[in-house]
């Protein structure tokens, strides 16, 4: 009996089983919470750690923020409180009494932030203030699916305040590409589409929204990052001002941006197949794991440790795997589950021929390689597993991209794939016809790949999760 149902039959039901099988997640004893076991938040940490170094090297600082929000925050940003009063948590009594104001669960940190960047900012010489927290959420989810769509999830938020309009748009598209696409492409291998939103999809209260896009094996898209221009709203409602060289009172530019753990959920649709979960080695909490395949008096053992050690000490994040005593078929079957991208086989006919056999999850290939060289061997394979599965995941990616020049193709093309169309031929009225078919304009792309002013450039349409 296969371990997974297989992708082609049921791609829901696969994702499903791969959370399960691979130990990553299940569902949490409230509605639309998670639990993320050891091994899910294994990979979540090398996520964070991954976009917390590249965050602070654009020059954000990480800080924290109260979980509960006043509502009258939020009444102060018109287009923000009914962007997010369908998805809001509310507060009303604590401590056995009534509330004499409610108190929203956080669904993001605009307001909150705002009310402080206010008391923070005062002079030119304080901007820009560029900060950035690691948090939970809550926006109450009505079809919750674990890292896809959940009532609360984990994430990192930025939010920055600067003394012009250039700044702040250079600093949001910085995020954007330094920090989202850099990550997603070189560290998740997922070669995201970046573009703009259009003005119905956009965040609530903000000026531009621009976004990352995954496609995944099943030619849905997945928005994993964006990034904000929130120009001066947010200044207005929060009163975040600055006293300029010349002393005269002026209005900050502001942005705001987000990836959270429905990147795990990208993980695992962008590159897991019918045998489990296939991790990349750069966000891999084990790249490597060394397997004994039986023991002969303990010299497969101590040659398998010998050969994990040398790993370790060369800086790979390896894991032993010396249980002999339980089948070989089934501790395979855990690690391919598990998407470790390298394993090492260690045998008692391998020690007789001097070599070991390396296996490589991606592509499920065996090389058999003589014992002195698989510490060197397996070294140089993680950065080459890195590359090609970056270049796989493109060729997928491309596959199901389809040319489009009427709305009828693109709704067509939409369905299966997704549809690259001028987005003058689509336009407002065409975006609503096609939101009624069950698919969306994901993102705006200028036609040489960059994010273009206004809405303009070639449209991407798909499916969505």
């Amino acid at each position: 009996m296969a371990v997974l149902t297989s992708q082609q039959d049921d791609f829901p039901r696969w994702y499903a089983d791969v959370l399960t099988k691979a130990k990553l997640a299940e569902n949490g004893p409230a509605r639309g919470t998670m639990v993320i076991r050891p091994h899910g938040y294994a990979i979540w940490e090398r996520m964070q750690s991954e976009l917390d170094r590249r965050i602070k090297a654009a020059g954000a600082q990480n800080a924290y923020f109260p979980l509960l929000v006043p509502m009258s925050f939020f009444e102060r940003e018109a287009e923000h409180i009914e962007g997010f009063s369908p998805e809001l948590a509310v507060v009303t009594h604590g401590g056995g009494k009534k509330l004499t104001e409610p108190l929203a669960i956080r669904p993001t940190s605009e307001t909150v932030i705002g009310e402080y960047m206010a008391k923070w900012v005062d002079s030119y010489r304080d901007l820009p203030l560029l900060l950035n927290q690691w948090a939970n959420v809550v926006r109450w989810e009505m079809r919750p699916r674990i890292f896809l769509r959940t009532t609360e999830f984990l994430w990192q938020e930025g939010h920055t305040a600067h003394a012009g309009e250039s700044d702040a748009r250079q600093y949001a598209r910085a995020i954007l590409h330094d920090v989202y696409e850099d990550f997603m492409r070189n560290v998740l291998a997922v070669p995201v589409i970046v573009g703009r939103k259009t003005s119905r999809e956009r965040f609530a209260g903000a000026a531009n929204t621009m976004t990352c896009e995954g496609i995944m094996r099943d030619a849905k898209a997945l928005q994993m990052g964006t990034s904000h221009e929130l120009g001066q709203r947010f200044s207005t409602a929060f009163n975040i001002t600055y006293s300029d060289a010349d002393g005269g009172r002026q209005l900050c530019w502001t942005t705001s941006w987000g990836s959270s753990t429905r990147m795990l959920g990208g993980l695992i649709m962008c590159h897991g197949d019918d045998f489990g979960l296939v991790v990349p080695p750069a966000v891999a909490p084990i790249q490597v794991v060394v397997t004994a395949i039986k023991d002969n008096g303990g010299a497969v053992v101590r040659a398998a440790s010998t050969l994990a050690d040398e790993l370790g000490r060369r800086g790979v994040r390896v894991r032993l795997d010396d249980d002999v005593d339980q089948s070989f078929g089934r501790r395979v079957t855990d690690w391919d589950l598990q998407g470790v991208p390298i394993r090492v086989e260690v045998g008692p006919r391998d020690i007789a021929d001097g070599t070991a056999v390396v296996f490589r999850r991606d592509t499920r290939e065996k090389t058999s390689v003589p014992l002195e060289a698989v510490v060197d061997g397996v070294q140089s394979l993680t950065d080459e597993i890195q590359i090609e599965m970056l270049d796989a995941a493109s060729a997928r990616r491309d596959s199901v991209i389809t040319d489009c020049s009427t709305l009828d193709e693109v709704r067509d093309a939409a369905q299966a794939g997704v549809a690259r169309v001028p987005w003058r031929v689509v336009g407002t009225s065409g975006e609503q016809d096609l939101a009624a078919a069950g698919v969306s304009v994901r993102c705006l792309q200028s036609t040489d790949g960059g994010v273009p002013d206004e809405e303009d450039g070639l449209a991407y349409v798909a499916r969505a999760y």
